[in-house]
């Protein structure tokens, strides 16, 4: 029997006969790692367990703790939630179904109308699928006979799929008892796989998210290996919902989202409050780093954009208007602009680095299903950076970068993990520049030490880029900061400085925000503190609470004296119990309430309760003030 040689992931080297199954051989390995087996990664590529090996490979067995394993975990799950549908609701059609993070969704056109309750009714027959333990099976049809077996399904978005496929494409279907479906797979290898699974919500979705196509319905789903991982999933969800930025932004008046405007935020008084608290600690941490701070305009004429490459490679996502018998594009980045404010002048080598700064609002179109809050909005504020280099100085200012990151990251107590994204089949540039400045990015990542994750494809259309994600305090990753290097745009807006040689010679670019926009920024810092900002961020810093009306002069005083050192402070001066005002103080997660009496008045002290600590106990006035003042300074979380 001819041997093939399987390198596993320790390292360790396996001869097997050639044709073995990736379960026959994850079950050699050990009975418990073919118990947990979800699939297998050949070279890279995830596969079902049922995967033939014939020739030498790399292998490794994919449990649900992999990402491969998830997918197919989570995959199979939307699977049996299709086979559940199709039992109760047999007219309805199918139309796609995968995994996603943290769950999976299925898209289906119905005539019945998916309820809350029919999420119930559906989760008891999957859990029938889950204990019928039905095989998944993999089949392929020739490109006819795929067409002709799902038309006689009734399956029309199927038949879509198909025709579309390349011609070389190999078509497969899955089947689990008398549900087929159209599907690459992998899978896991049978329904029991799935025990832990939870239906969370349905919502409308445009067939192929094209909104001229019909509206499906789709419902959500999650599933874990494990019922307390599910739990503890489901748990977070809630937590979630209570930390929803568009209901606290609401409570709180921080900003709102009108119908004149989708997508187009507007902020009030008290969110332009933290939006400045957030610009103006950027503006200290730029100059201090000695950044130029530039604003360029939010039209600019679509020659530039067509110079600059977003014309070819961004204008789906643009907006656009007529001046003067010319056309202008309203600005999806601030790059350009940046451009041509490095162009206004001749640069000497001895200039460089030269970093410019831009808080620059801009436009990009979204679909309107897409919009979500703060989070994915048409217009917002990039707290963009330029920085304009020598070669030789590529590695130090991503380094010096990376830094900056880092320490405004801490202020607001984040964890984070970096991504690399290389290359994407959308771009400019030769093969040298590009692997010339993800060896740059990889350099700078490794000098600091920093574990990265490479994430193939996802670069920019001019370079490759370094992508931060925070994590929050309930664990959800937000794409934020991105450090870009960018070979093209010098070139193609033929930027150059004097070199020490006399001649004239290209700088090389890093394209870099740290907070990624405003809007997003804001709406995950209400998210991850529920509303609870630190003191120095928070609109309203103070609320004074006389307990009587012949208390309120005195607080009002107190009001000037405060206001006067920069305190943020409001008076509640309403005929209300004591006990309401602190509630309502809680409630609008004021960080110190001061309650104002008679003996408090005499000793020129107040009552101080914390919104985190509760009663605080009583101090004089100027120790307050002193203790704040401290804690503003020093951002203390």
């Amino acid at each position: 029997m001819e041997k093939v040689k399987i390198t596993l992931k320790d390292g360790s080297v396996r001869e097997v006969n050639k044709g073995t199954t990736v379960y026959d051989i994850a079950k050699e390995i050990s009975e418990g790692l073919a118990r947990v087996a979800l699939g297998g990664d050949i070279n890279g590529e995830v596969v079902d367990l049922a995967q033939p090996v014939n020739e030498d490979c790399e292998l490794n067995i994919l449990r649900f703790d992999d990402e491969g394993g998830k997918d197919s975990f989570r995959h199979t799950s939307a699977h049996i939630l299709a086979q559940a549908v199709k039992r109760l609701y047999p007219n309805t059609k199918l139309a796609i179904g995968p995994s996603i993070e943290n769950g999976y969704y299925y898209d289906f056109d119905s005539e019945h109308k998916f309820t809350p309750e029919d999420l119930e009714k559906i989760e008891k027959e999957m859990q029938k699928i889950v204990k019928e333990k039905l095989e998944l099976k993999r089949f392929e049809l020739p490109r006819d006979e795929a067409i002709a077996f799902m038309e006689k399904q009734g399956e029309d978005y199927k038949v879509e799929l198909i025709r579309d496929l390349p011609e070389d494409e190999v078509i497969s279907f899955y089947q689990q008892g008398e549900f087929v479906d159209l599907c690459a797979g992998p899978h896991a290898p049978s329904t029991d796989k799935v025990k832990a699974f939870k239906l969370l919500n349905v919502a409308g979705a445009y067939w192929r998210g094209d909104e001229k196509n019909k509206m499906l319905q789709r419902i959500y789903g999650t599933s874990f290996e494990k019922k307390k991982d599910l739990e503890e999933y489901l748990h977070r969800l809630e937590e979630a919902k209570k930390r929803d930025h568009r209901k606290i932004g609401k409570e709180l008046d921080l900003f709102s989202l009108q119908e004149e405007g989708p997508g187009f935020p507007f902020f009030h008084p008290k969110g332009m409050v933290l939006r400045n608290q957030l610009e103006n600690f950027w503006r200290e941490e730029h100059a201090k780093r000695e950044y130029d701070e530039i604003k360029t305009p939010i039209i600019l004429n679509e020659q530039l954009w067509r110079q600059s490459g977003h014309w070819d490679h961004y204008q789906e996502n643009m907006y656009f208007t007529d001046i003067d018998d010319s056309r202008y594009a309203v600005k999806p980045m601030n790059c350009p602009g940046a451009i041509l404010s490095y162009k206004r002048k001749m640069y000497s080598y001895r200039d460089f680095p030269i970093r410019m700064g831009e808080l620059g609002l801009v436009h990009r179109h979204e679909l309107s299903g897409a919009l979500h809050g703060l989070m994915r909005v048409r217009c917002f504020t990039q707290d963009d950076a330029h920085i304009f280099m020598l070669p030789e100085q590529i590695k130090d200012e991503i380094i010096g970068v990376i830094d900056f990151v880092d320490h405004v990251y801490k202020i607001f107590g984040f964890k984070y993990h970096i991504e690399l994204s290389t290359r994407p089949e959308d771009s400019m540039g030769t093969d040298e520049e590009w692997e010339m400045a993800i060896n740059a990015l990889k350099e700078a990542l490794e000098a600091r030490e920093l574990p990265y994750k490479i994430n193939e494809g996802d670069g920019a259309f001019y370079g490759p880029k370094i992508d931060f994600k925070l994590e929050d305090c309930i664990g959800r990753t937000w794409q934020c900061g991105t450090i870009q290097l960018d070979f093209q745009m010098p070139q193609r807006f033929d930027l150059s400085y004097v070199g020490a040689d006399g001649e004239k010679h290209r700088p090389i670019m890093i394209h870099r925000v740290i907070y990624g926009s405003m809007e997003r920024f804001i709406g995950v810092l209400i998210e991850h503190f529920a509303g609870k900002f630190p003191t120095w961020l928070s609109p309203v810093q103070v609320k004074v609470l006389p307990i009587t009306e012949r208390h309120l002069d005195y607080a009002k005083k107190l009001k000037s004296k405060m206001a006067a050192q920069g305190i943020r402070v409001e008076v509640d001066g309403r005929n209300e119990k004591i006990g309401y005002k602190i509630r309502e103080a809680q409630l609008s997660r004021v960080p110190y309430m001061l309650v104002l009496g008679d003996k408090e008045i005499e000793a020129e002290s107040v009552a101080v309760r914390s919104r985190d600590k509760g009663e605080l106990g009583v101090v004089t006035t100027d120790q307050f003030i002193e203790d704040i003042l401290k804690e503003i300074e020093s951002k203390t979380l």
